[in-house]
């Protein structure tokens, strides 16, 4: 980015540096070789244009139980008017500073639901690959550090810059949205034998015909109490809860077979082709031919 800024002659530049984890738990003072010189993080200081980034985590869980110094120098950088950035697991670090309280944010979608029961003030959308919320940035996937920087670039250069960076690194630098990716991971250790027993008859029926009665009575309960266990169980009440199955499965079937849309849509439980067409955009956010042309 530095190198196309040169080109394009702007004067912006950015100056990374890693800072160790070891010498924040030292100290809230970072040593010189950790930082930019004194002059450089004073302006940076005054055109308020320090970011951190907290990255991705591949391996461990550090990212659950931070150390209580590495949230406070967070904090601290944040007063100082930095912006805070994360991606993926990150976001769970950012998190436990306070600074994501009633903000929406996101990181990797099978992270979700646990960023969810862990920091119920934080209003998590893991559709959004990237949520730029002014002064604090997360990202989803662990990939999705490309697109933080990218927004990064875009913010403090200039989009055209961005899209030379994109170009050259051979990255789509287009929106894109991570339900994309996502696949239908549904909860199953939940601990109730009766709903588990109803999941695995919608896993191997979903192309059936299946109502909230059939269901009800499958696990003799009643349609009222049943709907309750469901919904406790799974988080989704039962009609989406097949309806997310057959949009899985459906997409499986764009990606591995040749058989039209329609075709599809019968093969995976609706006579409607349309209501099928309908059901595909809204949980993955593409068309079925859109779907195709990106991962085929």
């Amino acid at each position: 980015a530095n190198r196309f800024a040169e080109q394009q002659t702007l004067v912006m530049k950015f100056d990374t540096a890693i800072v160790p984890l070891a010498s924040i738990l030292t100290s809230m003072k970072l040593s010189k070789k950790d930082l930019p010189s004194k002059q450089r993080a004073k302006k940076a200081q005054a055109n308020n244009s320090r970011i951190v980034i907290l990255p991705p985590d591949i391996s461990g869980k550090y990212f659950l139980t931070p150390d209580e110094a590495l949230c406070n120098w967070i904090l601290t950088q944040h007063k100082q008017g930095a912006i805070i950035c994360s991606a993926c697991a990150g976001t769970f670090i950012l998190a436990e500073t306070g600074l994501l309280n009633h903000r929406p944010a996101t990181t990797h979608w099978n992270l979700a639901e646990q960023l969810s029961k862990k920091y119920l003030n934080i209003q998590v959308n893991s559709e959004k690959i990237l949520i730029n919320d002014g002064d604090l940035i997360t990202a989803g996937g662990l990939m999705s550090w490309l697109d933080l920087g990218l927004e990064l670039v875009a913010q403090f250069m200039q989009p055209a810059v961005m899209r030379q960076l994109g170009k050259f690194l051979v990255v789509d630098t287009a929106p894109r949205e991570q339900r994309y990716y996502r696949s239908f991971k549904p909860k199953m250790d939940h601990g109730d034998k009766v709903i588990y027993s109803i999941q695995h008859f919608m896993q191997s029926h979903y192309s059936s015909n299946i109502s909230v009665m059939q269901l009800s009575e499958k696990s003799h309960l009643s349609e009222r109490t049943f709907s309750r266990h469901f919904v406790g169980a799974t988080g989704l009440n039962a009609n989406e809860y097949l309806q997310r199955i057959r949009i899985q499965k459906a997409c499986e079937l764009l990606e591995t077979s040749t058989h039209t849309f329609e075709t599809i849509a019968y093969n995976v439980g609706y006579e409607d082709v349309s209501a099928c067409r309908k059901a595909f955009i809204k949980i993955v956010g593409l068309t079925p031919r859109d779907f195709k042309a990106r991962f085929i």
